[in-house]
């Protein structure tokens, strides 16, 4: 191994086997990395999002409205399917949604006991807005990477995630 292009997953992965030589840590050179490398792309998407006054959470709820198309509603359980954050913190972030006047909640047609969330107007603005500089930061932050290697990766990652999720 190239010492001079370690990086902390090599290291902790060659700390482990002077430690814990009985372990087979070599799946770290991989989950390691995706997670670091996940929370790595989340910050950068973050301070990306600064400029628009919302954050990555609020992001994840106005695009999931934005793309179900007109008339850009949803009930909870809907957005829960498309989001990554728990029904709780759900709640939370809609009723700050609605009080930034990002989204409004009402009545489902079918079921009154349901509150839909859909867009304003200043929500589709705004999402609009971040959307594109959010896509613009992912270009960037896989930049390094020609057009092969994101097939590749991509499809590794379907792969990987698929595996983990059945």
């Amino acid at each position: 191994m190239n010492t001079k292009n370690n990086d902390i997953i090599d290291t902790l992965i060659s700390d482990w086997k002077k430690e814990r030589p009985d372990l087979d840590a070599s799946s770290m050179h991989i989950v390691g990395r995706i997670l670091k490398l996940g929370k790595t792309l989340e910050k950068r998407a973050g301070k990306a999002l600064q400029e628009s006054g919302i954050y990555y959470t609020d992001l994840d709820v106005l695009a999931t409205l934005r793309r179900s198309g007109s008339p850009y509603e949803l009930t909870p359980k809907e957005l829960m399917m498309s989001v990554l954050i728990t029904s709780g913190a759900m709640t939370a972030l809609l009723d700050r949604l609605t009080k930034l006047d990002l989204i409004y909640r009402a009545p489902d047609s079918s079921d009154g006991r349901i509150r839909r969330a859909g867009l304003t107007q200043k929500g589709i603005e705004i999402i609009d807005k971040a959307i594109e500089t959010r896509f613009s930061e992912a270009t960037t932050s896989v930049q390094t990477l020609n057009n092969s290697e994101k097939e590749q990766l991509s499809d590794l990652l379907k792969k990987l995630m698929a595996a983990l999720n059945s």
